[in-house]
């Protein structure tokens, strides 16, 4: 299934994309996509529904978040050998760890902000890991019966903030409108193998990543399992895996970095596509 959310911040409402890709809303089916909707049972459920009886949604407008209540918002660094390589940084020996604030996400059409005085605001595809069943030190072999299904996550980074300001990473990697997920949550029987999705992202039409799944250095089900192990899982959080080489840090023989006016477009295959344009400062467009 593909699952989503359409309608105005606030006023959100859960639909299903049917086989022929039409857009169906779920609002007599329940009131809005949760954590709670995220188990199997409540997935279920889903499954099970005629979607030819639902309503069609010609025009759905804006795009949300394809649930609510998103919890945890964890990220994995350097996953990509390539990327590590362009980034002048050595392979990590386990999963580098760091947490996006969940005020960061966004739907994946809205309008990308920079901070003030961002001087070095980045882009990042990734392959993003929603969990459905609550998961402590689970085994890598059984990991991904924890997972509700993926998406796609652009991991927006302000890379002055994330390195050459002092501390962690994460004030560089949480600030608002820097979360841009879906267009859906696609369950995971719709992709039986996460290890094998091409990825893509480009700025004001030139490609500049271009990615597979395949090479990640720390796999799917490793990542959950070895997640699970310093923190408990909850339906409803979300992991962005990592992304391949291609980042405007990264470019020679100097640096890409995004200003107002750009316009991103990424995707993940099977996972729907985003586009986003990206303003300078200005809070309303953040707050409505």
């Amino acid at each position: 299934m593909k699952l989503m959310r359409y309608g105005a911040k606030g006023n959100e409402k859960p639909a299903i994309v049917d086989a022929g890709g039409k857009v169906r809303d779920l609002s007599s089916v329940l009131q809005d996509f949760t954590a709670e909707s995220l188990s199997p049972g409540a997935l279920a459920k889903l499954a099970a529904i005629d979607t030819g009886k639902l309503p069609v949604v010609d025009n759905p407008g804006r795009i949300a978040p394809p649930y609510a209540g998103i919890g945890k918002f964890i990220c994995v660094g350097l996953n990509y050998a390539d990327h590590a390589a362009e980034s002048n940084l050595p392979v990590p020996p386990e999963p580098v760890l760091f947490m996006k604030a969940t005020s960061a996400v966004i739907g994946c059409n809205d309008p990308v902000v920079l901070p003030q005085d961002s001087l070095k605001t980045d882009w990042e595809v990734e392959l993003g890991v929603v969990i459905g069943t609550k998961a402590r030190y689970v085994s890598e072999e059984n990991a991904l019966e924890y997972v509700a299904g993926y998406c796609v996550i652009n991991d927006i980074s302000e890379r002055e903030y994330q390195i050459e300001r002092a501390g962690q990473w994460d004030k560089g990697k949480g600030c608002d409108t820097f979360g841009p997920i879906g267009p859906w949550l696609v369950t995971r029987d719709e992709v039986p193998d996460p290890q094998n999705l091409d990825m893509w992202l480009d700025v004001n039409g030139k490609r500049f990543q271009n990615g597979s799944t395949r090479t990640m250095v720390y796999k799917v089900a490793h990542l959950v399992s070895y997640i699970s192990r310093f923190m408990t899982l909850y339906p409803g959080d979300v992991i962005s895996t990592g992304t391949p080489p291609g980042v405007g840090m990264g470019q020679k023989p100097a640096p890409v970095y995004l200003k107002a006016g750009d316009v991103m477009r990424l995707g993940v295959a099977g996972l729907g596509e985003q586009q986003q344009t990206v303003h300078a400062w200005n809070p309303e467009l953040i707050d409505n």
